[in-house]
This record gives structure tokens, sequence and C-alpha cells, in this order.
């Protein structure tokens, strides 16, 4: 029967068990090797990388799917945000937000905005509203406090 070495060891207390920038794993793999595999596989594809590549193309003007799909993956790389063309009222006050909001709820009816790219620019509005009534809290604040006396046991 095999004992359960798990229960023999110590338990870690909760925290941070090591020190910054200590390795929790001194003997283990050193920064900048690279995995055997990845070596072997690199060996065995050099001088090849060239004739892959035509085959690939030819397998793509052939009309297989697949690897056109990598043909265009690599030629033609998935859009991920594009400048929207949506004239905003320039962001001053509160009132401003509100119909900015509007603007954009008809950009995204008109079909001019996706609803993804519409909840972007609602983001930025809603970011620019709390900076608003933060920036009112702090100027409310200030003037409470200058008004109250300080208190010396305070």
């Amino acid at each position: 029967m095999t004992e359960n070495t798990a229960v023999n060891q110590p338990r870690r207390g909760s925290g941070r068990p090591f020190r910054a920038g200590e390795s929790g794993n001194p003997s283990g793999k050193p920064p900048g090797v690279r995995n055997r595999v990845t070596i072997l596989a690199e060996q065995l594809l050099d001088g090849q990388a060239e004739a892959l590549i035509r085959k690939v193309i030819e397998l793509a003007l052939a009309g297989d799917s697949a690897a056109l799909k990598l043909c265009l993956e690599r030629i033609i790389p998935a859009r991920r945000d594009r400048p929207v063309d949506v004239e905003m009222p320039k962001l001053t006050t509160a009132d401003d937000a509100e119909k900015a909001m509007g603007k954009i709820a008809g950009a995204v009816a008109c079909g001019v905005l996706t609803p993804g790219e519409a909840a972007g620019m609602v983001r930025v509005v809603e970011a620019f509203v709390r900076t608003i009534e933060v920036a009112a809290i702090e100027r409310r604040l200030q003037v409470l406090e200058e008004r109250i006396p300080a208190r010396p046991d305070l």
C-alpha cells in the first residue's frame, strides 16, 4: 500500500509563499530554453518552407477551402475595429451626452453603426458623464469644506 505523500507534506501558509522574483521551482527549465518538439519540427521543415508555401497556394488555387482560408488569413488579417463616421455633438455637458446617445441610437437604427460599435461609443459617453459627475461632486465637497470651520480635535 502506498502512502499519500500530500498528507505528509506541511501545508503552505496563506499569502505569498515565495519572494518576488524567486522561482517556485528553482530546478525547473531555465528561461529561454525552447521546447524539444518545436526544435525538432523546425529542423524537419528547414529548407522546405518555400515548397510548403507553394503547395498551400496551389491547393488554394485548386479550390481547397482550408488552404484558401489559410492564405487569406495571412494576406488580409481579421479586422478588429474601424473608424466610425457618425457626426457627434461636442461633449462638454451632460446635456451634450444626452444628444450624443440619441445620435448613436439613430445611427444604429439606420444601419450606419453595428450594435457592437454603438456599445463602444456608448461606453465613451458614459465615461464622460461619470467624469462630469465626479468633478461636480468634488467641487461641491470643496465648497462645503471651505464653509465648515476646521476643528482642532479632529
